[in-house]
């Protein structure tokens, strides 16, 4: 196991801090320059079994079950039609709960109160924790980042080799810094932030990177938001995003079931605050953006890169001087069922879905039902709150009853819609407004179609049903 010692300044070069969790975790480096990292927590979802018969297999047992955590969230129904669409998702939910069980770690089921999507509900616990390195088969492990802690999605055969040996071989990414500064406009939010910065850079414009944010208006975000910024960091392409910790992480932290206590949590924070990046370290590639120039954001394609803000048009292949995204715009506009020049504003909406790992915290239903207070929907909509614990709060402040006065549907934590593991699908030629990170084809349900948008823009399309600008219904 590696050094625990506080990470400190470098006295030989100024280190990010990528570098500087990197190297607390790195046991070995091989000639081929694969480094031996040791996993401080390892996440698990019913989609982990492949791992477990492997383990089966070879007679093997769990490394450390103290640092491995599972949750139902995939395949978990979130209404009674998810559980009539998906008859076999009980049967997943049960292997997790046997496979823990039988192999000793704590686990989430259905029915627990701190169940949730892994990626909501574990950072609720305290689980998540800065300077730790984290993984789970799921690739918007990069949420956690938001936390400063090192965290990225792996495969099956790499959670197989996690259990076993509590580490894992990986390659040192590049590193890419991606600073925003100044306010951000009224009514924009994160999803607006990562999309703007996708669009921006491309969907592979953070290839082979782990990203840090930074900036004035980073470390003005709550901690929903920096989880929903980094959660989106795959969508670029990157191996993962992180945000350093500050004051916002230390009182989002203080008392959670997991995380340290008392006298323990000062001590803590002591070493906490040395993960930052060193003045003048440096990195692989920079880019900055000016938040004041930042709108609202919709997809309009097949891709998170294909985003324009909503006042905007459906841009014109032809006029590319990129062959291959030209290609990748008709190939996109033909599938969508959209021309070239067609106002953003002008694209019918069938049906929204709030949810998924995303933007499902209690800050991303807040703004939706800023939206939809006192008002009627147009179309159809499902609202998944991201944990037990967020539908809780939420009921509490009263606004389920404002999704329901609106005529949507308020669900039961998990995954639901956004990729229908459970059940919870996009009718085939049907378009959806959708809080969630991927438009992929089919990636709703086999031949919908998905605009990815903010929780409020999503509230926005259910009210007036086609695109429209939330900012123009914001209650004053």
């Amino acid at each position: 196991m590696p050094d625990r010692t506080p990470i400190t300044r470098s006295l030989t070069r100024p280190l990010t801090l990528i570098d500087k969790l990197w190297n607390a975790h790195a046991i070995t480096t091989r000639a081929d320059g694969q480094t031996l990292l040791f996993i401080d927590r390892h996440l698990l979802h019913e989609g982990s079994f492949h791992a477990f018969n492997q383990l089966r297999e070879r007679n093997a047992r769990i490394a450390r079950p103290d640092l491995t955590f599972g949750i139902a969230d995939h395949y978990v129904p979130t209404r009674k039609a998810s559980t009539e669409a998906a008859p076999a998702a009980h049967t997943m939910i049960a292997q997790l709960a046997r496979n823990a069980a039988e192999f000793g770690f704590l686990s989430a089921g259905a029915a627990d109160p701190r169940q949730g999507i892994v990626h909501v509900a574990l950072p609720e616990q305290g689980l998540t924790l800065p300077g730790l390195s984290l993984v789970c088969g799921d690739s918007h492990t990069s949420t956690h980042g938001a936390f400063g802690a090192y965290a990225f999605g792996i495969g099956a055969s790499e959670v197989a080799h996690v259990l076993m040996t509590q580490t894992l071989w990986q390659k040192r990414p590049d590193q890419m810094r991606i600073t925003v500064n100044g306010t951000l406009p009224p009514g924009i939010g994160a999803k607006d932030i990562a999309l703007h910065i996708i669009a921006r850079i491309g969907a592979d414009g953070a290839q082979g990177h782990a990203i840090e944010y930074a900036g004035s208006t980073i470390r003005a975000l709550s901690m929903e938001a920096r989880m929903t910024l980094c959660n989106l960091s795959i969508e670029a392409g990157a191996r993962l995003g992180l945000i350093a910790p500050d004051e916002t992480t230390f009182a989002f932290l203080k008392n959670r079931r997991f995380a340290p206590k008392a006298a323990l949590f000062d001590r803590a924070i002591t070493d906490w605050r040395h993960l930052t990046t060193d003045p003048d370290a440096e990195f692989d590639r920079e880019h900055t953006i000016n938040a004041p120039d930042i709108a609202p954001t919709v997809t309009w394609g097949t891709s998170p890169e294909q985003a324009l803000p909503i006042t905007g048009h459906i841009p014109n292949p032809d006029t590319m001087p990129d062959p291959n995204k030209a290609q990748a715009a008709r190939d996109a506009i033909a599938y969508m069922d959209l021309y070239a020049g067609q106002k953003l504003t002008d694209i019918p909406i069938d049906r929204i879905f709030i949810g998924s790992c995303t933007n499902s915290r209690i800050e991303d239903l807040r703004a939706a039902s800023v939206i939809l207070a006192n008002r009627t929907a147009r179309i159809p909509g499902l609202v998944s709150p991201g944990s037990a614990a967020v539908k809780h709060q939420a009921e509490a402040e009263g606004l389920h009853h404002i999704f329901q006065a609106a005529g949507l549907e308020w669900a039961d934590p998990g995954c639901s819609m956004c990729v229908g593991m459970n059940g919870d699908t996009v009718p085939s030629g049907e378009r959806c407004a959708s809080t969630t990170n991927r438009n992929f084809k089919g990636r709703q349900g086999r031949g919908s179609r998905t605009h990815l948008m903010s929780p409020a823009m999503a509230a926005a399309a259910a009210i007036t049903g086609h695109l429209t600008d939330a900012r123009l219904l914001r209650h004053s």
